[in-house]
């Protein structure tokens, strides 16, 4: 089992998962994380940590899109280890749906 971000963290991206994920596993997008699933070890930490409930268990139903976008991504984009600042519209954002092609591939800034 690994843990997956999933659409509600598009443009949201609070990065407080980051802060208490003991392995560092997140990967920074311009608009959106990811957890990388090889390096997650499960622990459960980051999910009650996201304001957006963004972040499932991949022992949920229908993930396996949100698992290839998640590796994919980790694959590419930085890692992310200290807590940096969310864009300043993401209240407005957290909880629309239909985010999914507001996802943007370009790399975040990292740490």
């Amino acid at each position: 089992m690994t843990y997956v971000v999933t659409e509600n963290c598009i443009k949201c991206k609070y990065q407080d998962c980051v802060e208490v994920c003991p392995v560092d596993c997140f990967y920074e997008g311009e608009n959106f994380l990811v957890i990388h699933p090889d390096e997650c070890i499960d622990c459960g930490v980051c999910e009650p940590e996201c304001p957006a409930e963004a972040i499932i268990p991949d022992t949920e139903p229908n993930l396996d899109n949100w698992l290839e976008i998640n590796r994919k991504f980790a694959e590419v984009w930085p890692n992310i280890t200290r807590k940096g600042d969310a864009p300043a519209d993401a209240d407005e954002w957290n909880g629309k749906s239909g985010k999914t092609e507001l996802l943007s591939e370009a790399p975040g800034t990292g740490d």
